[in-house]
């Protein structure tokens, strides 16, 4: 009987079961057993992000009909395609899928019953859902294989690149003739920068935060009435502001003058800034209007391979950000001119072959969009979007209120109404550039430079910013808490100092000269991202000490950049050895987000040729292709 271990039984690793599934009648001889071991300490389908024990207050950032866990009609994977639900259609027909008795909790039944294709649903809807998928995946397989679940961590592996592979758990050591790493999203020790702040704190008796995952953040240090400071205006901040608002007993009422905020005395005063000093764009609240556009267009395998072409380094800015732009603006104007013609002054064949001749930040582009988009709200426009506070100063912390509730107000209300759905053409089109950004990465063509400030600093956070952001009734939410005094803005260019005289933090923003708030708590926050030198996985840091796995370092004459990512190979995923000369490890595969490959989400919106769906299904053909050899081995001998 041949084995293998996969240790992370989540998202990612039910979406690997899923492929080996798929593949299995293909690449296994029937005629010899395989033993799959799957180890997590959480439960398998959803794992720790997604596990169903968190509060019902927080949300998932997409659709129902925008999560799936299955390929289909548009995945280019070798592999077979096998159709399966969206989170949406699943809820829709769970009877049929899942009997309702196999979901505990009546408040997630009564969720799933009424569960619309546009709702936002609960994490913990998630963590059914994904169990259930894990329950699919294990009924899928063939009869040859055998899955048995470990609610156990892996502490240490140890094994030779051509023999069997100990996998030590805490109880028992199982051998293994390959392992999959699929870890998911992991904690490390906090970042050196935040060490002042958290001495800081100790000294004085305060409270500090530093990034962590919001479901496991011990946040019963803050107390009622406390001036905190949260540092950072994305998805972390939303969960943070609504386990200390709603989580703490106070509830929001619609009126007749919209929604309200009823506190229940036991909130802190919270305090918001950030560098860009605004919260993510809320995610769409409708479809699109017009017919799909056909994407990609101009960041296509042949625009990069042209680009990779070209002599001396490369920059993601400079070289590959103008297609990549192109392409938004394509999906942006392509909803515009078929959905809202109105709004329009050229007819569409018109504007597109001025468009495929002008480069996007070219004076001629420029011109035949002004030209054509009479109104400047319809224009594309990614430096505004991008800081929409610069250059701003007001002259009073409420002056500061004001306008932000106001831009609030202006975002939510563009991203619920239907009138403005050239923004989800753009949404659209932003997805659509993950097909080929680890094409890009992997190259090894750009910069180091670029690969730190412009990738890892600049494009993911970006489009964190403009696609990532919460759906719209967070924001509704939050003008609500600012109108009561819970929610405090503090604008851009937010700086916290730590007063050791008073042994409080003292926060300022840039919008506001010469405006200060002091607080005697701080939470960063911000989503952790794990770096491998300091991570706190048992079995990571035992590989690294050890010399068999290395971090991801792109290097050259002017700059180094290290990334905290596991290096894998591009290909087939294998992790690189530096025991093996830096080779890959032939029986030691890794997947997910601690791992080199970033553009590869563990679950996605149907039919976008997920890229984390071609790598589920690359590394299971390259597994069964290896157990298959393994196996006719033995039978040899």
């Amino acid at each position: 009987m041949n084995t293998l271990v996969i240790v992370g039984a989540g998202p990612r690793g039910t979406g690997l079961l899923e492929r080996i599934a798929a593949n299995a009648a293909e690449l296994l001889p029937a005629r010899r057993p395989l033993h799959i071991h799957l180890v997590d300490p959480h439960p398998p389908g959803g794992g720790r992000i997604w596990r169903y024990d968190q509060s019902p207050l927080l949300r998932m950032n997409s659709m129902a009909e925008d999560v799936t866990m299955f390929t289909d009609e548009k995945s280019t994977i070798e592999g077979p395609v096998r159709p399966g639900p969206s989170l949406a259609e699943w809820a829709a027909r769970i009877e049929e899928f899942a009997p309702y008795q196999e979901i505990p909790d009546p408040g997630v039944r009564a969720e799933l019953r009424t569960l619309a294709p546009t709702d936002f649903p609960t994490r913990r809807a998630q963590s059914a859902y994904l169990d259930w998928v894990f329950r699919r995946a294990v009924a899928d397989l063939p009869p040859q294989v055998t899955v048995t679940v470990h609610r156990d961590t892996v502490r240490r592996i140890e094994g030779p690149g051509d023999g069997p592979q100990l996998v030590h758990l805490g109880d028992r050591v199982l051998t293994a003739d390959q392992v999959v790493l699929t870890l998911g999203h992991l904690d490390s020790a906090p970042h050196p920068r935040y060490a002042a702040d958290a001495d800081f704190a100790a000294r004085h008796g305060r409270f500090h935060l530093p990034p962590a995952f919001s479901a496991d953040a011990d946040l019963s240090g803050i107390a009622p009435g406390e001036r905190l400071v949260l540092r950072g205006f994305g998805l972390a901040f939303v969960d943070l502001v609504a386990l200390l608002t709603e989580g703490r007993g106070g509830r929001f009422e619609e009126t007749a003058d919209g929604l309200a905020y009823r506190p229940s005395g036991r909130e802190p005063v919270i305090h918001v800034g950030s560098r860009r000093g605004v919260p993510y764009h809320s995610k769409t609240g409708y479809r699109l209007q017009g017919p799909p556009a056909p994407l990609p267009r101009y960041f296509d395998a042949t625009a990069v391979d042209t680009v990779l072409a070209r002599p001396g380094p490369l920059e993601l800015r400079r070289d590959f950000w103008p297609l990549m732009a192109k392409d938004i603006g394509f999906g942006h104007y392509h909803e515009l001119f078929h959905a809202h013609p109105e709004r329009t002054a050229l007819p569409w064949p018109e504007f597109l072959a001025g468009y495929d001749r002008h480069d996007w930040y070219s004076p001629e582009l420029g011109e035949l969009v002004a030209a054509a988009v009479p109104d400047p709200a319809d224009r594309l426009d990614f430096e505004r979007l991008d800081f929409p506070l610069a250059g701003l100063e007001l002259g009073s912390a409420e002056e500061l209120q004001r306008h932000l509730r106001d831009y609030i107000t202006a975002d939510a209300d563009r991203r619920a109404d239907p009138a403005h759905s050239a923004d989800l053409g753009a949404f659209l089109a932003l997805l659509s550039l993950f097909g080929q950004v680890p094409r890009i990465l992997a190259s090894g063509r750009l910069t180091a430079r670029s690969v730190g400030e412009e990738v890892d600093e600049w494009f993911f956070g970006y489009f964190s910013y403009l696609a990532s952001g919460p759906p719209g009734f967070r924001l509704r939410q939050l003008l609500a808490l600012s109108e009561a005094g819970v929610v405090r803005f503090l604008g851009a260019g937010v700086r916290v100092e730590r007063d050791e005289t008073t042994g409080t933090w003292r926060a300022s923003g840039a919008t506001v000269p010469g405006h200060t708030v002091t607080a005697t708590a701080l939470v960063e926050a911000y989503l952790p991202r794990h770096a491998l030198a300091r991570t706190r996985d048992p079995l990571l840091a035992g590989l690294h000490r050890a010399g068999r796995i290395v971090e991801e370092v792109v290097a050259d004459e002017e700059y180094t950049h290290r990334s905290g990512l596991l290096t894998i190979a591009p290909g087939d995923s294998r992790v690189l050895d530096p025991a093996l000369d830096g080779a890959p490890h032939p029986r030691r595969t890794a997947l997910g987000p601690h791992t080199s490959l970033r553009a590869a989400a563990a679950f996605a919106r149907p039919r976008t040729d997920s890229p984390g769906f071609r790598q589920n299904d690359a590394a299971a053909r390259t597994l069964l292709r290896a157990l298959a050899g393994t196996q006719a081995a033995a039978l040899a001998a």
